[in-house]
């Protein structure tokens, strides 16, 4: 065996940020279980079942990992949350016996669990913040940067580079709104116990004032953390269907983007590029290569966020009864690989859209191939409006628009603007001159420029009043 056999797994080093692989790290899990034992004693000593003595022993242990002592005891119990009780228990000589009383795992674990997506959703739209910011940008400097837009993967109508960027600005500001939802609606599970009735903390609470509810409301304002009102030995696992739904649509206009761009940086169109570094190696075989292996690894990771709410539905689904342990190993993997990816996506993204590299001159020589064609709609609205029959114009246009169409599949220049030029039939009702400027392409784009303008006016104000918000 080589002397590193273990596994390494993409996101423990290549995706994703240490601020966010922290978050999702087995000593950040461990730390926040160590918290909620403390506000659960915490909350049993306010009720006056435990003593301050006990609490301030677990408090001052419980910045002290104990992992590897924990996993010693995983691997002879087999049960990770009870190793970890015993772990720390043994380092509070005062308050090791009360540690987890009253609790099932899930009161700890499943807690903890919101408490990481929240911090996660909110990196995650730190990270969405930044990459709007970088559209903004490059929308208000091509607002007007007139190119082709292409229905069906084929030459349509003029627009704008920064009308086209604000497509996938608006869907991504619907996100950031989306994430901040989200984040606000999270709920943990409280403190139910082993089905969720909450009969152990009854049972703790006897003889004291002091009911069960009271006792969660005290551990949940410790942790700034709404609960569910209803909840089995876990809190709905619909929660993490709708999380990691959220997360998918997402990762779905990231990777509309990505995949855009890697279709404008190709050959024959050539509009757009994605920043090549200038040591950085396309290919092994091809040295010429420039590959748009960023765009690529956007729609790579935002497929694999896509699969995982199929997950996330079983697990809500087949949740039978109170709780069955099947939704438990899965969970390990999706709800830390999902935020992962998207820190990863929503990075790369911020990188490729600061350093967008544009081509005019390309996109001037699509405009001036293909944008002939659909200046034809303008001539024929003023050949109309200047007394011609309509359907006689159009079918003059048609057949000069394949006389050119046959120019330009020969490789030659688009003729069609000097075609209606010099056609006697549409000279009738406009001047050569007329025609000229009504088939330059460049200025059809309509209301395109201002609307871009102003969806970058928008996110920078809604960005600002969020910036602005009391936290």
């Amino acid at each position: 065996m080589p002397e590193d056999s273990t596994l390494d797994s993409p996101f423990a080093s290549r995706y994703g940020s240490p601020e966010m692989r922290a978050i999702w790290s087995d000593a950040h899990k461990r730390a926040l279980w160590r918290r909620l034992w403390v506000a659960l004693a915490e909350a049993q000593s306010r009720a006056g079942v435990v003593s301050a003595a006990q609490v301030a022993d677990l408090r001052s242990h419980a910045g002290q990992p104990n992992t590897a002592r924990a996993l010693e005891l995983e691997r002879e119990i087999g049960h990770d949350v009870m190793a970890e009780v015993r772990a720390f228990a043994e380092q509070c000589a005062i308050g090791g016996g009360i540690v987890h009383w009253g609790a099932t795992s899930a009161d700890i674990t499943d807690n903890a669990d919101v408490l990481r997506q929240r911090d996660a959703l909110q990196l995650l739209r730190q990270r969405l913040t930044e990459l709007l910011e970088a559209f903004a940008g490059q929308i208000e400097a091509h607002a007007a940067l007139a190119g082709m837009a292409y229905t069906h993967i084929q030459p349509a109508e003029p627009t704008t580079l920064g009308y086209r960027l604000a497509l996938y600005a608006q869907d991504l500001l619907e996100h950031w709104h989306a994430l901040h939802r989200l984040g606000a609606a999270l709920r943990g599970k409280g403190l139910k116990g082993a089905v969720g009735t909450a009969a152990s903390y009854q049972e703790v609470l006897a003889g004291t004032a002091v009911t069960p509810a009271e006792l969660e409301a005290g551990f949940l304002r410790a942790l700034a953390l709404p609960a569910f009102e209803i909840a089995t030995q876990t809190y709905p696992r619909g929660q993490d269907y709708l999380l990691l739904a959220t997360l998918a649509g997402l990762a779905a206009s990231l990777h509309k983007f990505a995949f855009d761009l890697r279709m404008l940086q190709s050959q024959g169109m050539g509009e757009l590029a994605e920043p090549f570094g200038e040591k950085q190696v396309g290919s092994s075989a091809m040295p010429f290569k420039r590959n748009p292996v960023n765009a690529e690894k956007i729609c790579s990771l935002a497929r694999y966020v896509s699969a995982l709410p199929a997950v996330a539905w079983d697990n809500a689904a087949q949740a039978l009864l109170e709780r069955t342990l099947d939704d438990s190993a899965n969970r390990r993997a999706a709800l830390p690989e999902a935020f992962l990816a998207l820190d990863e996506c929503l990075r790369t993204a911020r990188r490729l859209v600061r350093g967008l590299v544009v081509d005019p001159a390309a996109m001037a020589a699509n405009l001036d191939k293909y944008g002939p064609f659909a200046a034809t709609e303008r001539v024929l609205m003023a050949l109309v409006r200047a007394g011609a029959d309509r359907q006689r114009a159009h079918e003059r246009l048609r057949e000069q628009s394949l006389k050119a169409w046959a120019a330009v599949k020969a490789g030659r220049s688009n003729p069609l603007a000097d075609l209606l030029a010099a056609d006697p039939e549409l000279l009738i009702y406009l001047q050569p001159v007329r025609l000229q400027e009504l088939m330059d392409a460049r200025s059809y784009v309509g209301t395109a420029p201002e609307r871009a303008r102003a969806l970058a006016a928008r996110i920078r104000r809604d960005l600002a009043q969020a910036e602005a918000a009391p936290a």
